[in-house]
């Protein structure tokens, strides 16, 4: 029994390498597989990503060469023939009249409200002038009535010390005689 059993798990072990060896082999063969599609991928994706950068380089130029001469026909066109070429001057007049219309209006709007800001400043600054100028006269006149009376309140005193002083002498001269 002992060899019977040996032999079983000799049999088996066979079987368990020869499948592993199957499997390795399946997992190498899917990973080269893999790796293979993963590469054409990478060299499809670059090949598209020149072709499409060619292709920029190609239509750019000729792209900008059909913009430019698209834009040279719209400025040429209104000028090979005589009608056109007049119709595309009368267009210019028109648009120029417009032009300087609009200009002058907005002179003339700037123009009078400059004009109505500085009467108004004006209006300001003289009714500020004519209150100051009240003001002052209306100082001065007080100070005037001030000093006015205090001269005149001096006045009377030094008049009134001069005149004891004459009656004073006047007196002294009188009693000497």
């Amino acid at each position: 029994m002992a060899t019977q059993s040996t032999k079983n798990n000799s049999s088996k072990s066979k079987t368990q390498a020869k499948r592993a060896t199957t499997e390795a082999k399946k997992s190498a063969s899917a990973t080269a597989s893999a790796t293979k599609q993963a590469a054409a991928k990478t060299v499809i994706a670059e090949k598209n990503q020149v072709q499409a950068a060619a292709e920029v380089a190609v239509d750019l130029p000729v792209g900008v060469a059909l913009s430019v001469s698209d834009r040279i026909s719209d400025l040429v066109e209104p000028w090979t023939g005589r009608n056109s070429a007049e119709k595309q001057i009368k267009a210019y007049r028109t648009q120029l009249r417009k032009s300087l219309k609009r200009t002058e209006r907005r002179g003339s709007s700037a123009r009078r409200k400059a004009t109505t800001e500085a009467r108004k400043t004006r209006t300001r600054v003289e009714r500020e002038a004519r209150k100051h100028q009240r003001s002052v006269e209306s100082t001065l006149k007080s100070r005037r009535t001030e000093v006015e009376q205090r001269v005149r309140s001096v006045i009377d005193e030094q008049t009134s010390r001069a005149q004891g002083l004459v009656d004073q002498v006047t007196d002294q001269i009188s009693s000497i005689r």
